[in-house]
């Protein structure tokens, strides 16, 4: 690990503005993806800005009736949260079925949204990625590709998205809101925070330099089934092949987000009308375009079979 100097900030405003004052500095909260990163020397910031002081650890009601959730909540905390696991079941199912107890004592919010895209060789510094070394190419491209993404790819990178908490919010229509270096504020929609890749895959989101996540806020309860189901080759410590978040009215339409297809969370509002007829008619929607290599081509199919199976699993509820 290269050597870095270490500050914690007192406000979130102040965060944002110190980040902008040294060249490669980094917020840090709990790590859990960024120490990892620096130990490896893919991550090599220059300074860190400690964020854990800024009291965004709270869940609070919002008068539109939905709930404003810190940057800084755990993800055992909010997974846990009475209201979460009443009012929006699809999160709350999303967060468990991710990592591991230990780092979900210690993953936040914020730092769950910003998990880095990622695959086999974003962690090998000895093969080509596009992700860590801009113009380097993409060892996957023609490489082991049985994990990677299979819609909304390019000619520079096919990794898939790790968040299982992301799925769910994409699903929710959650809000991310944030603060900038000038002390301006915003409000950045989940269908517009995270990007495809592109020629710029290292660009992983549509924040600015050095803009910190305050909080994330989720609409009025949608009511329905909420459902989670996450299909991986062992049952726990490994990432989706594909997950489908789901929330399915008792006439049987709904929202559906998928995992482990693309370079983000998966979701096309356009073909949600079809979920009524089918998982075959939906997955054909909304997969429309998608590229796979013959390494991952079952990822197709097993989209169709476990879309069929959270459809079958919302009538029985209902």
């Amino acid at each position: 690990m290269r050597p870095f100097t270490y500050l914690r900030a007192k406000s979130p405003a102040e965060a944002a503005a110190l980040a902008a004052q040294v060249n490669g500095s980094r917020f840090i909260a709990g790590g859990t993806n960024l120490l990892d990163l620096m130990k490896l020397e893919i991550e090599t910031p220059t300074h860190l800005i400690d964020v854990n002081g800024l009291e965004l650890d709270r869940i609070e009601d919002t008068p539109e009736g939905g709930l404003r959730i810190g940057a800084l909540v755990r993800n055992t905390d909010l997974a846990a949260d009475p209201r979460i696991r009443k009012d929006y079941g699809v999160l709350s199912r999303a967060l468990l079925a991710g990592a591991s107890g230990q780092l979900r004592n210690v993953a936040t919010t914020a730092g769950n949204l910003l998990q880095r895209t990622r695959c086999p060789y974003f962690y090998d510094t000895y093969q080509a990625c596009n992700k860590r070394q801009p113009g380097s190419g993409c060892a996957a491209i023609g490489g082991f590709s049985r994990q990677s993404a299979v819609i909304g790819v390019s000619d520079a990178c096919i990794a898939t998205h790790p968040s299982d908490m992301a799925i769910a919010m994409r699903v929710l229509d959650a809000q991310v809101e944030t603060v900038r270096p000038d002390g301006t504020t915003r409000v950045i929609a989940m269908t517009n925070f995270h990007r495809l890749p592109g020629n710029t895959p290292n660009i992983e989101t549509t924040l600015a330099p050095n803009e910190l996540i305050t909080a994330v806020t989720l609409p009025a309860p949608l009511g329905g089934t909420h459902i989670y189901q996450k299909v991986r080759d062992r049952a726990s410590y490994a990432f989706a092949l594909i997950s489908v978040g789901a929330v399915i009215q008792a006439d049987g339409s709904g929202r559906v987000a998928l995992g482990g297809v693309a370079h983000k969370p998966w979701r096309v509002e356009a073909a949600e009308s079809a979920m009524p007829k089918g998982a075959k008619a939906l997955t054909e929607r909304l997969l429309a375009g998608a590229t796979p290599t013959h390494e991952n081509a079952f990822k197709l199919t097993l989209v169709e079979r476990t879309l069929a199976s959270v459809i079958a699993q919302a009538r029985a509820q209902a």
